[in-house]
């Protein structure tokens, strides 16, 4: 098997180094991933000028771009075959709820997705204990099953891990995204040339945190793994809207 990570930390970050290493013993792992931290850069491509790729002396890939850069470039031309499996992670936070809209991680494994890749996108929910190792375990643990049972089409799996220790998680629930609030505001200060700049308030509390979601399985340190897809099409609105515009069926 052979799986392409990545991740929207960067190529430095030690979920990622921790999650090649486990992989490696039963996969070939080829790692592409952003020279510097792109969080938040969502499935963003560079269109603007060219990338360069260049390799850091533990032999990962490293792109002057962006999360989805690193995907499309390797798939489309730095890669002689496709990969079995794309896998974004470890990241170094939650992506539950909203958070899969902004979030590099998630947007790094849409892109294998969308190439017919099956795809996980993995998070630490990170409270300061850091055990990217269980994240690295659960993450493996999916790879056999795929590997054994492989699903009938491709997969794109957000998977967030809560940050025991793997003997403390509660199990493994297949949940649907929770709602955060609104993010809080920005913050407002000054630059030393005297420039109003301002910074991106930290994201809202859990809003809808309900029983099935990925919120509520993580508070009980449950491991959860939520199906994505790509259409975003509102169906139910879709016979309001031509009846609105008076254009019928």
């Amino acid at each position: 098997m052979h799986i392409l990570l990545s991740n929207d930390d960067g190529y430095f970050a030690p979920g990622l180094a921790i999650l090649a290493e486990t992989l490696a013993p039963f996969a070939k792992v080829t790692v592409v991933a952003p020279e510097r931290d792109r969080s938040g850069a969502s499935n963003s491509l560079t269109l603007d000028r060219p990338l360069s790729v260049r390799r850091a002396g533990n032999g990962f890939f490293y792109v002057n771009g962006t999360p989805t850069d690193c995907v499309h470039l390797a798939v489309t031309g730095l890669l002689d075959t496709l990969p079995d499996m794309v896998i974004s992670g470890i990241n170094q936070g939650a992506n539950m709820g909203d958070d899969t809209i902004y979030s590099g991680t998630v947007a790094a494994a849409t892109e294998g997705f969308l190439f017919g890749i099956p795809s996980f996108a993995v998070s630490l929910v990170a409270n300061g204990g850091d055990h990217f190792l269980t994240a690295a375990r659960v993450t493996a643990d999916l790879v056999l099953r795929i590997a054994r049972t492989p699903l009938g089409q491709a997969v794109l799996l957000n998977i967030n891990v809560p940050d025991v220790t793997s003997d403390l998680l509660q199990g493994t629930e297949i949940t649907r995204l929770g709602k955060r609030h609104k993010a809080e505001p920005v913050v407002k200060a000054t630059s030393p040339r005297g420039e109003t700049i301002y910074w991106v308030g930290a994201a809202g509390s859990a809003q809808d945190a309900g029983e099935g979601t990925d919120f509520n399985a993580v508070a009980r340190s449950v491991v959860s793994i939520t199906p994505l897809q790509m259409d975003l099409t509102r169906f139910s609105q879709l016979q309001e809207i031509r009846d609105w515009l008076g254009t019928g069926k």
